[in-house]
């Protein structure tokens, strides 16, 4: 699938926009601070319904306004539909499929993108709840049911942490343990499902991460990924005080996540109490990715870092490509060139050429290979200037 128009009102600096696309590699190039990533930031939303910058869609609307309106036209073969969203700087956003209202949640099962952009960067080196959410974004595409799945369990574990809150305050009560083992249930039956799907997924992932990071480096160097997970708890996957679990590459059915899930939170109860906080589930699990068999975030380079968070990226939108029904996802690169050396940057350009579409924005054309300069649209102060060739049509005629 690929985007064939763009229209945006009052998204971050552009009071308006319209921008034709073509399938392929396309480049928004100008300046820091000219509206290049907004525009990709604008695309990217329409598939997910946030932004990969900021937590709070107010930041999206242009200053002075209510709302913002981002709109686009796509294709999948002969198919056409268009996908629109009013983002309101507060209350709820309204989303459109083809002029009919639809749910948030629906919005991947028709249009999918995979971004990478600097921050990225902390998936590797950054915090669990960074590699959480990717894996949970990631699972969102590929089932957006999972989606309210997260949200419920996340609904479960505040009500249940605001009882252990209770419970440590010296307010215990038989009626209060009681709605514990409610919230017990509720929390073991969610949090299963999640685990199920995060393991699935890191096994369908990893073959891709693997292949996309010797694609990239041009070295033997095995890049792989395992789940920490805090709920299996057996002799192989030994917990520490914190929660965190071993690392799980082995199969286990649903009935299995279950059984141990339970016998885990049995086991914590006491530590709960003491803390007042839940202190297993997929809360707490995290991701460990591998760089010949040592964990990256401690062992790799920032060049090494940079490229495994880019192949894992890559390795999404593989897994995207060859799962989704709308075909290939709209892949898109904010500023990447700059920071890979000249032989990567071609690696890269060589990894992306198949993809139905591709963005990249970059403020220097010299950083890209010279063989994509002429598909660029260049963008100065939130205005859409054209093509690289218009442009150059544009100076010669004054």
């Amino acid at each position: 699938m690929h985007v064939t128009h763009l229209t945006l009102q009052n998204f971050r600096n552009y009071a308006s926009a319209d921008l034709d696309l073509a399938p392929g590699v396309r480049i928004f190039e100008g300046v820091n601070g000219q509206g290049k990533t907004n525009l990709i930031e604008a695309i990217a939303y329409l598939s997910t319904l946030r932004s990969h910058r900021v937590s709070s869609d107010s930041a999206l609307v242009k200053f002075g306004e209510d709302s913002a309106v981002v709109r686009a036209e796509l294709a999948h073969g002969p198919r056409t539909l268009s996908i629109d969203v009013e983002i309101a700087k507060s209350g709820s956003n309204r989303a459109r499929v083809s002029g009919h209202p639809v749910r948030a949640r629906e919005l991947p099962r028709y249009f999918n993108t995979v971004v990478f952009a600097p921050e990225d960067l902390a998936l590797v080196r950054g915090e669990p709840a960074q590699r959480r959410a990717f894996i949970d974004s990631l699972l969102a595409t590929h089932a957006p049911r999972l989606a309210e799945v997260i949200t419920n369990y996340e609904r479960v574990l505040k009500q249940r942490n605001s009882l252990l809150r209770s419970a440590k305050a010296r307010k215990v009560s038989d009626a209060m343990l009681g709605t514990l083992e409610v919230w017990n249930d509720q929390l073991i039956s969610l949090g299963t499902e999640i685990i199920a799907a995060r393991l699935a997924l890191v096994t369908r992932l990893r073959p891709h991460l693997a292949q996309s990071y010797r694609a990239l480096v041009a070295a033997d160097h095995g890049a792989g990924m395992t789940m920490r997970v805090s709920a299996l708890a057996d002799a192989k996957n030994l917990m520490d005080e914190d929660g965190a679990g071993g690392e799980i590459d082995t199969e286990l059915t649903v009935d299995e996540i279950r059984q141990q899930f339970a016998q885990r939170l049995a086991d914590a109860r006491s530590r709960e109490f003491e803390r007042g906080t839940t202190l297993v589930g997929p809360h707490r699990d995290d991701v460990t990715f591998w760089l010949n068999d040592l964990p990256a975030r401690i062992t790799a380079s920032q060049g090494e870092s940079w490229s495994f968070a880019l192949s894992l990226k890559l390795a999404a939108a593989q897994l995207v490509r060859e799962e989704s029904r709308t075909g290939d996802p709209v892949l898109i690169l904010d500023d990447v060139f700059a920071e890979l050396d000249g032989e990567r940057r071609s690696r890269l350009a060589a990894a992306v050429e198949s993809y139905e579409q591709v963005l990249i924005t970059c403020a220097v054309l010299a950083d890209l290979p010279k063989e994509l300069w002429t598909r660029t649209i260049r963008i100065s102060a939130g205005r859409i200037l054209g093509t690289q060739e218009e442009c150059d049509a544009d100076e010669s005629a004054e």
